[in-house]
């Protein structure tokens, strides 16, 4: 393959829900593009996308994958991308290394809730996007359905460049209204037919290509001018329209395939050929200091890392996108996270596990090396003098979670090794060793998402593990004020241990005044300030420490002793052993003994006075709240409120969205251990919802029983 310059490379992302043919369509544009002899099936399991063996198993894309195709002296990267909201993350990626989106729609269901999902990715990245509708050999197919979805979204926004003259299973023949010819296929597919345009179809392909003309002349003022002085624009100059209108996000094109048959892919090629914009006419990728770095190949090389895999036989495959400058084989780059240095051997323009080797790339060019020492995802590699380093990809908060182990413990070390390993592969998926719940918890986009997790440790690893239901990250606090006292005694001969502690708890919030006069039972305690600290506790919340020691009763020397005892039993609450939080403490009184006295006995007083001062101040378990923001056809509405609802969820407010429904709620955590895979049962796969931690909130009076009684009874069981 020859060295592609900045303006000759476009970088593309094939984007659409399952199902919708992106795999398929990637190997007719590989083998359109002559970079494979034969077409494969993902039936057979012999696609250039899929081909990890966890996607054969199942049968559908888990992993994105990165392809070039070299067409009319331009080289077009592709990242195909999974359909699955579960995998979400690698569209994410793509969309932040590539300029443009082929967003694939299943002529039979038109808009999908993932195809919104994606859209929202395209908008707030501000990419271009190309509409392909694909199916249309399928007898449902509704190419007008299709695009009237469209165009109740985008409005005039929508511009067909193609439509289907026969949709259904005798499909064979499209209208293309920029090149103003028809299109015919035999069966089979291949090589089209190029004919004038039927007699009857001359009308709508003439309304439409007058569409096309307007709204290519929109976009650039001198083909505005022409068109109202001419009426009629030249096939270039409506590509020239079209490609700014597409960098504006001003126009959304519309073409025809039937991937199945390869029909209609060598024209869609020609078009982004010609008409998607170069990697130079794009928006400039920020580094992390803001500063706009752009795609000059005669600039300090810098080339940043958005994915990794791990392949048979060969190891770390490292993807990256040069982001300026040129990349060379030989090179010696500087890491800029890590600070270590790396050889780049080898140089690949890529076809899924296929690797072509190249000695140079330029900026704006997207590749592959293999044997880097210290790489990781997200990390930039510079030459010598630059310093730019980017973190501009941001993943989507998890929304399903599950405690993983071993099921042979000798293996959960390296268990541990590999999920770390499988997350630099996926970075969607959250492993945390929680010495809170002491639990392995793995979160990730869905129930589908972990189950690859499990089929790969199993079957590519030879582990097996199993997933269980995670526990929930309660917290303790209080509700009232109380007071306590303790005295540690200890004598066994020779020096003893003695240490007495006096102290007031009340709930904190922010903002609270100083403490002042606190009475119990008919007694008055006036507190006299001496020193506070606010500690932010690792698990959220806040213990305020407040000295009120009058006349030396304490040394202050012993305070810290105290406040360790006390924060020993905020880590473990005495309700159900959860961590406390919002609690202001302050220490007003006690004695110390000349000798006895020391830090041992002054942390163990401090422990046990606050400990019962804990228990009598209303003591109540808080959950985690999260956010959850659900999108939902119209028509499943009712049944997805009537599920929340059932989930203990509080709804917070809907709106309409283009056919759709989104419904805010707030949804405890506890309630959303297999929400995932329950909405996809209520709304048969056709809604989506997103999560996010809120706060944490009193559980109910019954739930807080129940949790207490579960506590008792497992402490008894221990």
């Amino acid at each position: 393959m020859k060295v592609y310059q900045t303006n000759e490379i476009k970088n593309i992302a094939i984007l659409g829900s399952s199902g919708s043919g992106k795999t398929t369509l990637a190997e007719d544009m590989l083998y359109e593009g002559g970079v494979i002899k034969r077409r494969g099936t993902v039936e057979a399991g012999n696609t250039v996308s899929d081909y990890f063996p966890v996607e054969k198993e199942y049968g559908y894309s888990v992993f994105s994958t990165v392809f070039s195709v070299e067409w009319q002296d331009r080289k077009l990267n592709f990242i195909d991308c999974p359909g699955a909201d579960d995998f979400i993350g690698g569209a994410v990626s793509a969309l932040n290394v590539t300029d443009t989106a082929l967003m694939l729609l299943n002529a039979q269901y038109g808009i999908e809730v993932g195809t919104i999902n994606q859209l929202r990715y395209t908008e707030q990245f501000q990419k271009p996007v190309i509409f392909i509708v694909n199916h249309l050999d399928n007898a449902s197919s509704d190419y007008d359905g299709t695009v009237a979805q469209l165009k109740d979204r985008f409005g005039s926004k929508i511009v067909q460049i193609q439509y289907p003259v026969n949709q259904g299973p005798l499909f064979n023949a499209v209208v293309d209204v920029l090149k103003m010819k028809m299109y015919r296929w035999k069966p089979e597919g291949g090589v089209p037919e190029v004919l004038d345009i039927p007699a009857d179809e001359a009308d709508k392909a003439a309304e439409l290509h007058a569409a096309l003309v307007e709204a290519a002349a929109e976009h650039d003022d001198r083909l505005m001018e022409k068109f109202f002085d001419e009426g009629s624009l030249s096939e270039d100059e409506m590509r020239s329209g079209i490609s700014a209108g597409l960098i504006t996000r001003g126009m959304f094109p519309v073409f025809c395939v039937c991937a199945g048959k390869d029909m209609c892919v060598s024209r869609t090629l020609e078009f982004l050929g010609n008409v998607v914009p170069t990697v130079d006419r794009m928006q400039y990728v920020k580094n992390t200091e803001g500063k706009e770095i752009a795609p000059d190949s005669n600039g300090p090389a810098s080339i940043f890392f958005f994915k990794t895999t791990v392949e048979p036989h060969i190891g770390q495959v490292s993807y990256f996108k040069v982001i300026s400058g040129k990349v060379k084989e030989g090179d010696d780059l500087q890491n800029a996270d890590r600070g270590s240095k790396e050889r780049i051997v080898q140089l690949f323009s890529v076809a899924g596990q296929t690797r072509n080797q190249v000695s140079e790339m330029m900026a704006g060019d997207i590749g592959a090396t293999v044997k880097l020492k210290d790489i990781r995802r997200g990390n930039t590699l510079n030459g010598k003098g630059c310093d730019y380093r980017f973190d501009f990809i941001k993943y989507p908060n998890p929304k399903y979670r599950r405690a993983i182990r071993a099921v042979n413990e000798a293996e959960a070390e390296k268990m541990s090794e590999l999920l770390t390993r499988m997350r630099e592969e996926d970075p969607t998926w959250i492993v945390e060793q929680s010495k809170e719940l002491k639990q392995t918890i793995v979160s990730g986009q869905g129930e589908f998402h972990l189950r690859t997790l499990k089929w790969r440790m199993e079957n590519n690893e030879k582990i097996n593990i199993e997933f269980i239901e995670p526990k929930i990250p309660y917290r303790e606090t209080i509700t009232r004020s109380a007071r306590a006292d303790y005295r540690h005694k200890k004598q066994s001969g020779g020096a003893g241990q003695f240490g007495e502690v006096h102290l007031i708890i009340e709930p904190y919030y922010e903002g609270m005044p100083a403490p002042d006069v606190y009475r119990f039972g008919n007694q008055e305690y006036k507190m006299s300030v001496r020193d506070t600290q606010t500690i932010d506790l690792d698990w959220g919340g806040k213990l305020v420490f407040v000295n009120c020691i009058v006349g030396g009763a304490i040394d202050t020397r012993f305070l810290p002793a105290i406040l360790k005892g006390v924060m020993a039993r905020m880590e473990q609450g005495p309700l159900t052993g959860s961590y406390a939080r919002d609690v202001r403490l302050m220490v007003y009184d006690g004695k110390m003994h000349p000798v006895d006295s020391n830090e041992i006995s002054f942390m163990l007083a401090g422990r046990n006075a606050f400990s019962t001062a804990f228990r009598e101040a209303g003591p109540k378990i808080l959950e985690p709240i999260y956010d959850v923001e659900v999108s939902v056809p119209a028509d499943y509405l009712g049944d997805v409120m009537s599920d929340l609802q059932g989930r203990r969820a509080i709804i917070m407010g809907m709106n309409s969205e283009k056919g759709y429904e989104k419904l805010s709620a707030k949804v405890p955590l506890k309630e959303l251990s297999s929400y995932s895979t329950s909405l996809s049962s209520v709304t048969g796969g056709r809604a989506s919802f997103t999560m996010k931690f809120a706060s944490y909130e009193l559980v109910p009076a019954d739930v807080q029983e129940k949790l207490l009684k579960a506590y008792t009874d497992n402490q008894e069981d221990d």
